[in-house]
């Protein structure tokens, strides 16, 4: 077979090799080798043991940024030493699922700011009690106000829990079910989900002031709000992009934001809007689903308004 061989392995099935192809991989490891005893070398080791030595605790503690899986509870400990008692769908996630036990160290929030740091002090089949150590903190809003009209009533296959969840991690204010002419009615038994998939969500990304989910609202009721606020988008297609108008918007952090239904809105809807003050903005060229427009508008949004805060950081912030 010439300058090759069989070489057994663990699958039991030969492996063609060659010999100065081997002696090629020997000569190399040897010349490498002294390479990974040096000092910095020595240091990364370090630094990956120690991660190590992390990774191996509690599975519940890389939940949070402060290390510290976070629950809500609509009502927290005055101060420290205070004792508040869990129950409900929080008692059995932290019970059941992540399997938290007396003296585990957990945070709470109140979804308004509020947030405190304890420890479980003791557990039952009803519930568990909760003791602060330490006194509650109060984190004041963020400068960026932005409230979401989207018509996604009729979606299905799980994008309107979709659509609500990403309003929560990107940081509106609000979402408001917007039933239009081609989007007339939501279910009870959605609102329902939705407001699960809300405080899952505000959990998940750290959000210490929930998202309000409104009741649905008509294009009647909402323009009363556009002609109140100082910034409305409205999606429309072939408008002026939104970058464009927002460069002609000021510095305002705050307004409305509204996308339509499968279908668009009614060009008799469209006219509503405009007359009460709303702004046409397009999103491209190409056609968008109710729940991409929504996620475009919003990121853009949150994303200017950031821009906007660090400009201006040395001002009051933007209301």
């Amino acid at each position: 077979m010439g300058g090759f061989r069989w070489i057994p392995c663990a699958s039991s099935k030969p492996v063609l090799q060659s010999r100065s192809w081997i002696l090629l991989q020997m000569q190399t490891l040897a010349t490498l080798r002294p390479r990974f005893a040096g000092p910095l070398n020595r240091s990364l080791l370090k630094t990956l043991s120690l991660r190590a030595l992390s990774s191996s605790s509690s599975d519940y503690a890389s939940q949070s940024l402060g290390g510290l899986p976070r629950f809500f509870s609509e009502v927290l400990p005055p101060s420290k030493g205070g004792i508040v008692h869990i129950q409900g769908d929080e008692f059995w996630h932290m019970s059941k699922v992540l399997r938290l036990s007396t003296n585990d160290r957990v945070e709470l929030f109140n979804g308004k700011g509020g947030l405190i740091g304890g420890c479980i002090q003791r557990i039952d089949r009803c519930g568990l009690d909760f003791v602060a150590l330490e006194d509650p903190k109060l984190v004041p809003t963020p400068g960026a106000y932005w409230h979401v009209f989207a018509a996604f009533g009729t979606l299905k296959g799980g994008r309107a829990d979709w659509l609500v969840e990403k309003c929560t991690e990107l940081g509106a204010s609000s979402v408001t079910p917007l039933l239009t002419e081609r989007s007339s009615s939501i279910s009870e038994n959605r609102v329902d989900r939705l407001q699960r998939v809300v405080l899952a969500a505000t959990k998940q990304c750290q959000r210490l002031h929930e998202m309000i989910l409104n009741p649905p609202m008509k294009i009647d009721g909402l323009l009363p709000l556009i002609a109140q606020s100082k910034v409305c988008f409205v999606a429309v297609a072939e408008a002026t992009p939104v970058v464009s108008a927002l460069s002609l918007s000021g510095k305002e952090c705050s307004g409305l934001i509204i996308v339509g239904p499968e279908g668009d809105f009614t060009k008799k809807e469209v006219e509503m809007m405009l007359e009460a003050g709303a702004t046409a903005v397009g999103l491209g060229p190409l056609r968008l689903r109710v729940e991409t427009a929504t996620m475009a508008l919003l990121s853009t949004l949150m994303l200017w308004s950031d821009s906007q805060q660090t400009s201006i950081s040395t001002e009051p912030s933007c209301r």
